[in-house]
Order: structure tokens, then C-alpha cells, then sequence
């Protein structure tokens, strides 16, 4: 594994821009991106890429783009938005991906806060949608569409990606001067954090940042050199941007987008990644469809499997608690894994996958339980926008059940007197963007980084969270109870989304269920109930009956203060347009507390 020295002297001097360049030269006709899968997919190569690259930049610069602007790029996961975000990144203006579920609202307070020049957008319906946040860019020149047909014919600000692309002959000298300007500390990025409460903030990010990153994952993933990748997520937050555009450029890797969800195990089947990064709601419809897939086996086959995942899962605990495994159980690991465990995984594609991760929210016991007695453990990444996706990573050498691992490479993590975890190093962001302009650090005098997160960071050096140091909940006798803790425990049980504490000012923890919209109908079918409609079960008595035990064998875990008094069962599914979720899927609890006071007040009544 790589030390933090060989790290920082990997990283020294990179830059994107310059390792594109390296990837165009070096592996011209290698796969870059994949677009979708079958007869329809469309590949560019790594000379193809850099090329339309160039274009676009050309374009660009003759649109106004400066270097120090922003841009902001609101696609799907397309090879356009890879190409308008490098080409911004060639030109030396800050892209900034935005995702399209945003509201009307949380899109003006981005779009004014950036102060953008040029905007992307798809066609015709997104240009309607952002048409309320145009006013509020007095500085934008341009809204690029990709939709050539979307441009209204009123708005001389509103262009076609096609006439942008090709607005300005090849000049390969003039392209090769920006790609040289570029230096390791130049900002790159603008990524708008997802935030649970108020308006989120613009982080900066550095070439330094990224490429630190980007490596940091490429060695703590054991990957091999041209890596496969699925990209599941569109570009806006800051994991999928580092994993999905820029680990594949610092390694000269292959990534297929997957064009939407519900093509994600056919995509995963077809490309058979080297490595995966999921949510908690990812991997759990992954655990769907191999719990699906388990269920098909003949007697005989179920047999088997039941040994070998019994033996994987003794592994994978004698790894939690830090023990080496036995010579015994090794050999026949291998085997039994190679036999039994590997065509299982090849049903959701995972048949040559060497490291897979979660972020955003911790995985329940029992998912990760499920995952590694199918011979694929999954580690957790923990980090932020202002850590560059990631500060502590799990790995087979590094990790305990509850932990996010140990800080990577050229990464030190500390707790504060008061518990909050602090970071320092190469992977801290430049800082946040004011309106002015100006980049604020977020850092103190020393370098350290104040996450908001709560935990403990223990003599392995492997750090767990606890908590966020600002959703901690004070009770009305004024115990301080970390919900995380409370809330990772009710979701163990398959029929729960979402597990919410509630109890900040009030005399004891209450808790909202919400119901899984993919597993909760099939533990209804396995239960002989013959719905499968979320509102039905969320009032049916078998599911009542099993959160009311699920409840129970929670609170045999937690102390007394933490105990969950009551509970309502909801039926979901929560997502970011219902306004309970973030972008990146984590809880809005100001927004929870207001959409559902009703219920909440009902288990205080």
C-alpha cells in the first residue's frame, strides 16, 4: 500500500488537463467513456475525448469564458457533461455541476451565488425550468443547450452545444498553452454542498485536491491499470465527480455511464467493474436482486452456498475484529470463493470486482453481513465536499463494523476537545466561494479542517462517527444523544427506508419508519401478504407487528436515554422531490420536522 511520500510524490506537479494529455498520447485508442449499454452504446476513446475537449474549449472562449469564471453544467450522466466540464477545467473557468432535482428555488440561490457566465443545459424543458434563475445571473453571456432545436429564437444569449463545438477551427498550439498554464494548485471545481439545513455553500477544489484523491482510492481500491467503472450518479456532488471523471483520468480507466436507475444491474453485468462506489439505497437494491437471485437455486446448489457464504462470513468477522484468519480457513476460502461465492456476484456484475465502498450513509450490520458472506465485503468511505470526497477509507487491512477506516495517504484525522473530528492534508479543498468572488479557507491557522461530524479516533488510528456535531439531540433534561447511532439500528431490519430520532427539546426519542419501496414488497411476498402497495403495508398488522419487535430488539442495544419510546410507520418512499432527502440522500431533518409535525406531535400526545 502506498505510503503518504510515494502519494505526495506521485501527485506532485499533476494536473488534469496534463494527464489527459498523457492519456491521449499515451493510450490513444483505449476506451475513456462508454455511454450506455448494447447495440446502442457509444464509446469515445481517450484521443477522441481530449479532442472534443479541445473543441468545445475553443468554443467556449469565443463565448466569453474567462479563466476564473464560473460554468454551470445541469446534464444527465451524458459524455457531454465529462467534455463541457474538462473544457471549462482547459480554459481555466470553474465548472459546477448542478443537480436537476433541485428546486425552483435552491436553483436561483445556486445560479446567484456562482455569479456564472455560461450555463448548460439539455433542452427545451430544463431551459423552461431554469428560466426563472436567468434574471439572477446579471453576468451569464451564455446558456449552452444541447438540444439544437431548443434554442429560442429571442434570445441571442441561448446557443446549441453542435454550433458551440464547431464554432472555431483547430488551433492544436493555442490548445496545448492552455493545457500548460495549468498548475497543481489551480482551482478546478465548484461543487455546492447538498447541506441538511440552509443554503448550501460553493466548496473550491484544486487540481492537487483531486488528483491526491483520485490516486489515494486507485491504491487503497487495488485496482488494476486501465480499470472499469460504472458511473450510476450524475456529476454534481463531489464523490461521483472525483470516481466518475477524475480517478478516470488520473488512471486512464474506462467508465460507462449508466443512462438511468433502473439500468443499473444490466450495465453492471455488461461492463463487470473492477471496483464499485454505492449508497446505502444502491447496495440495497443490489441486495435485492441477489436475495432474488439466491431464491432460483435448486436444493442441492442452496446447500453449497449456505457453507461457503457461512465460511466467508467467518472471515469477514475475524477481519472485524481485527484477527488474522486461520491457514484453514484461507485455502478453502479461495476455493470455495472462486466455486461457489464468484457466479453468485455475477449476477449483479460483481463477479470481478476487487474493492467496493459506500458513502453518504453508513450500510445496517445485516446488509454488510449479507454483502461479505457473499464474498464481497464493502468498506466505507467517510469525507465531504471539503475533504474531496473522502478522509478515512475502509479496507480488508483497515476497518472495524461502525468505522469509516483509517485516514488515507497524506491524510490526518483528530478529534477537537469537544469530539469533532478535524482533517488535515492534501485533499482538503482551497476553500469556500464568496460572492465576491474571493476563496475563503475553511481551515484554521494550522491547516485543520472542522468536519461537523462527532467521533473517536482510536490507537489503530481507524476513526468511527458517532454523529454530526449539529444533529445532536438535546433532550429536555438535557442528555445529548447522537441519533445516527439510533437510527443505523432500526434500519437492520430489510422493511426499513429510513429510520428518523426524533427528540431535540422533548422528554424522550421518538421514531419515524419509513417503509423500503423495494424490499419491504418483497418481504411482503415472502410473509404470505398479498400487496404490495406501500400505503396498504404500512398499516398492515405483520409489518406493524415486525418494526414493533425491530423497535424492541434496538432498544435492547441502546441506553436508557436513547431508547425509542414510540414510533409511526410511513410508507414512503422518501426521495429528494418529496423534500425529506438531499441530493446525495442524506437526512433534511429541519425539512422532515415541518412536512411531517403532525405525526410527530401524535407520538408526543
Amino acid at each position: 500500500m502506498a505510503t503518504a511520500q510515494q502519494l505526495h510524490e506521485s501527485v506532485e506537479g499533476q494536473t488534469i488537463t496534463g494527464l489527459l494529455r498523457r492519456n491521449a498520447r499515451r493510450f490513444a485508442d483505449l476506451p475513456a467513456l462508454t455511454t450506455g449499454v448494447g447495440p446502442d452504446a457509444a464509446t469515445l476513446s481517450w484521443s477522441q475525448l481530449r479532442a472534443e475537449v479541445a473543441a468545445l474549449a475553443r468554443g467556449l472562449v469565443a463565448l466569453g469564458l474567462e479563466q476564473g469564471d464560473r460554468m454551470l453544467v445541469a446534464l444527465s450522466g451524458r459524455a457531454q457533461h465529462w467534455i463541457a466540464d474538462l473544457a471549462a477545467v482547459h480554459v481555466g473557468a470553474l465548472p459546477c455541476g448542478i443537480h436537476d432535482t433541485l428546486s425552483t428555488e435552491r436553483i436561483i440561490a445556486t445560479a446567484r451565488h456562482s455569479a456564472a457566465t455560461v450555463l448548460v443545459l439539455e433542452g427545451e424543458e430544463q431551459l423552461r425550468q431554469w428560466r426563472p434563475a436567468l434574471a439572477e445571473l446579471p453576468h451569464l453571456r451564455a446558456v449552452v443547450v444541447l438540444d439544437r432545436y431548443a434554442a429560442p429564437a429571442d434570445d441571442p444569449r441561448v446557443v446549441s452545444y453542435p454550433a458551440v463545438r464547431n464554432a472555431v477551427p483547430p488551433d492544436d498550439a493555442a490548445f496545448e498553452a492552455l493545457t500548460d498554464a495549468v498548475t497543481a494548485d489551480r482551482p478546478l471545481a465548484l461543487v455546492y454542498t447538498s447541506g441538511t439545513t440552509g443554503d448550501p455553500e460553493g466548496v473550491v477544489l484544486t487540481h492537487r485536491n483531486v488528483v491526491h484523491a483520485s490516486l489515494m482510492f486507485h491504491r487503497l481500491a487495488c485496482a488494476p491499470e486501465h480499470p472499469r467503472s460504472v458511473l450510476c450518479t450524475w456529476t454534481a456532488h463531489v464523490t461521483e465527480r472525483v470516481l466518475g471523471i477524475y480517478g478516470p483520468i488520473c488512471d486512464a480507466g474506462h467508465t460507462t455511464l449508466c443512462p438511468a436507475p433502473e439500468q443499473l444491474v444490466p450495465t453492471l453485468r455488461t461492463v463487470r467493474p473492477h471496483g464499485f462506489f454505492g449508497t446505502p439505497r444502491v447496495w440495497g437494491e443490489l441486495i435485492a436482486v441477489l436475495r432474488a437471485e439466491l431464491d432460483t437455486f435448486t436444493e442441492d446448489r442452496t446447500a453449497v452456498v449456505t457453507q461457503a457464504r457461512r465460511t466467508a462470513l467467518e472471515a469477514f468477522r475475524l477481519r472485524t475484529a481485527g484477527k488474522e484468519l486461520p491457514a484453514d480457513v484461507v485455502e478453502p476460502l479461495e476455493l470455495l470463493d472462486a466455486q461457489v461465492l464468484r457466479p453468485v456476484r455475477a449476477a449483479v456484475g460483481f463477479d470481478d470486482c476487487r474493492r467496493a465502498f459506500c458513502g453518504a450513509a453508513p450500510l445496517t450490520v445485516a446488509d454488510l453481513e449479507f454483502l461479505a458472506g457473499v464474498g464481497l465485503p464493502v468498506h466505507e468511505v467517510w469525507g465531504s465536499s471539503e475533504t474531496t470526497g473522502a478522509a478515512a477509507v475502509g479496507t480488508p487491512e483497515a476497518f472495524a463494523l461502525g468505522s469509516v477506516g483509517r485516514p488515507g495517504p497524506g491524510v490526518e484525522v483528530k478529534e477537537a476537545h469537544d469530539g469533532e473530528l478535524l482533517v488535515r492534508g492534501a485533499v482538503v479543498a482551497a476553500g469556500h466561494l464568496r460572492t465576491d468572488g474571493r476563496i475563503e479557507p475553511a481551515t484554521d491557522a494550522e491547516g485543520w479542517l472542522p468536519t461537523g461530524d462527532v467521533g473517536t479516533v482510536d490507537s489503530r488510528g481507524i476513526v468511527t462517527v458517532t454523529g454530526r456535531k449539529k444533529e445532536i439531540i438535546v433532550t429536555d433534561d438535557g442528555t445529548h444523544i447522537a441519533p445516527t447511532r439510533i437510527e443505523s439500528l432500526l434500519r437492520t431490519h430489510p422493511l426499513v427506508a429510513h429510520g428518523v430520532a426524533v427528540g431535540d427539546r422533548r422528554r424522550s426519542v421518538t421514531a419515524l419508519l419509513v417503509l423500503d419501496e423495494v424490499a419491504a414488497p418483497l418481504w411482503a411476498r415472502t410473509n404470505g401478504i398479498d400487496t404490495a402497495d406501500l400505503e396498504e403495508l404500512s398499516r398492515h398488522p405483520a409489518v406493524l407487528a415486525a418494526l414493533e419487535t425491530a423497535v424492541a430488539a434496538a432498544n435492547t442495544v441502546l441506553s436508557t436515554e436513547e431508547r425509542v419510546t414510540r414510533h409511526r410507520v410511513l410508507p414512503g418512499p422518501w426521495t429528494v422531490e418529496t423534500g425529506e432527502l438531499t441530493p446525495t440522500l442524506g437526512l433534511r431533518r429541519r425539512a422532515i420536522d415541518a412536512l411531517h409535525a403532525h405525526t410527530i406531535e401524535s407520538m408526543y400526545s
